[in-house]
């Protein structure tokens, strides 16, 4: 799986990014907020990235960076308010189980959270810890930016109980309600699909409103669910029809 070359393999990106970080650390920072000790904020930006795709727990945050709760909120509505990162709600209907109440952290740009992890190819996030992490940050963004660009307010969720079931990304349509994993792997592995096959007898939803994103070049049908290459996410139910991505 290789990820387009303006977000990962560029060179010129990876200055780019440098700068841009620099630039909104010393000064758009400040106008949002009178931050005085920007290079702790710095490591909490950098901590943030290190939590990509995780549910979000502001004592642990604020432990690691030297700041507490409140602090940890406030920062985190900086980098909000200024499109850095977004927040992906729990989906709250209970399928007679216990679900999870916090939200999950993602970044606008998966290039700047790559940058702020300190990788500057796509050779390098193969074989990086949080490579499945930052594969489904490039999906749950795209989908949400597609979305948004083409007047939309997508209604996306993710869904998890108390025993670590999981859904990655769920979207809500008012009449039905689609399940969406994702999965870095290259080769389509039919252990990518318990997560559906277990939210279905949850949801109780159909396999056709079922969807794996993943990392190969193929689209397959499966009993199971829709299997979907990486670079045919506007195939996702709900999006405009774009070129797909190279």
């Amino acid at each position: 799986m290789h990820l387009p070359g303006a977000i990962f393999t560029i060179s010129e990106s990876n200055s780019w990014f440098v700068n841009y970080l620099q630039t909104y650390i010393e000064r758009d920072v400040r106008l949002l907020r009178n931050i005085g000790n920007l290079n702790q904020f710095r490591a909490f930006l950098q901590l943030c990235a290190g939590r990509v795709g995780q549910m979000v727990n502001l004592s642990s945050i604020g432990a690691e960076v030297g700041i507490d709760a409140k602090t940890v909120r406030s920062w985190l509505s900086v980098l909000e308010a200024s499109f850095i990162i977004f927040f992906l709600p729990p989906y709250f209907k209970n399928f007679n189980k216990r679900i999870v109440k916090q939200q999950k952290l993602y970044f606008c740009d998966t290039g700047l959270v790559c940058s702020l992890l300190g990788l500057t190819s796509s050779d390098q996030v193969q074989d990086f810890y949080l490579r499945g992490n930052l594969f489904e940050n490039f999906v749950i963004s795209e989908y949400r930016k597609t979305a948004l660009h083409s007047g939309q307010i997508p209604k996306i969720y993710f869904w998890r109980d108390n025993t670590g079931n999981e859904i990655d990304l769920l979207v809500d349509h008012g009449v039905e309600l689609n399940a969406i994993e994702i999965k870095s792997g290259m080769t389509l592995n039919q252990s990518f699909f318990a997560g559906l096959k277990k939210f279905r007898k949850f949801s109780g939803i159909s396999a056709k409103n079922c969807f794996l994103v993943y990392g190969g070049d193929q689209d397959i049908p499966r009993k199971d669910g829709h299997a979907i290459q990486w670079r045919n996410l506007t195939s996702l139910p709900g999006l405009p029809a774009f070129p797909e991505l190279h």
